[in-house]
């Protein structure tokens, strides 16, 4: 059974999607306040958290922000408004998906099943595959993990996700609705700042520069790829 924190100030929303989410098999916690959200948060380890973007005192941005000080867990934002602002800050804080109210029990808990599966990465097909290396950058797709240089990179599962479909086809050039549909489930004509707010966010984890990626590249009026590196030959056996 998922277990899902819900972090919503308005009582009568926060009851309703708590009993709707229980019946879709949920096990759900729901608190009023951003400081009560961070105190359940280390006490009832969620695998999914829902933010209200507009709480009272402690904000869901700096919530979503201070939970992805130290945690990868995945966060589904929900607005009242579609302000792209709203939308594009609280991406780019670190929310893996968004949802804007009032939305219906069914397509919230479509969300919530969807951004699960992203922890599990894509299905490479490839049985138990070896660590790769790209340049410095080494992946593990059995053990979905990530290092530069050595150096643990912690990922929320749409930026791994992300980075496990791209990496897995370096040269090809994937549309953000391509990506969309693979990473996010977005079947129809999604909302491409998902995908931008996402590389933005995976570029700086990997220590990429502004304005000069190496790994994952931007084709101006399509989408993303991912670079190719040539590995260095191994000598020779004697």
């Amino acid at each position: 059974m998922p277990r899902l924190l819900l972090i919503e100030d308005d009582r009568a929303v926060r009851e309703g999607v708590e009993l709707a989410l229980r019946r879709q098999g949920h096990d759900v916690a729901a608190v009023a306040t951003g400081e009560d959200g961070m105190d359940r948060l280390r006490s009832f380890r969620p695998d999914v958290v829902v933010l209200d973007l507009m709480l009272p005192g402690m904000t869901g941005l700096d919530v979503c922000r201070r939970i992805r000080a130290d945690s990868q867990v995945p966060i589904i934002m929900a607005t009242a408004r579609g302000d792209d602002v709203d939308i594009v800050v609280g991406l780019e804080a670190g929310a893996d998906d968004y949802v804007v109210k009032p939305v219906q029990a069914r397509v919230l808990d479509a969300r919530i099943r969807a951004v699960l599966r992203r922890v599990g990465g894509p299905d490479s097909g490839d049985g138990m595959p070896q660590p790769e290396t790209h340049d410095d950058l080494t992946i593990d797709r059995a053990g979905l993990t990530v290092a530069r240089q050595g150096v643990p990179v912690p990922l929320a599962p749409s930026e791994l996700r992300l980075l496990l479909l791209l990496s897995a086809s370096p040269g090809r050039v994937f549309s953000r609705q391509q990506l969309l549909e693979a990473v996010w489930e977005h079947s129809y004509h999604g909302d491409s700042r998902l995908v931008d707010a996402c590389v933005k966010r995976l570029r700086t984890k990997l220590g990429e520069p502004p304005g000069q990626p190496r790994f994952i590249r931007t084709v101006r009026g399509f989408g993303y790829q991912f670079s190719r590196f040539t590995q260095p030959p191994r000598p020779a056996a004697r």
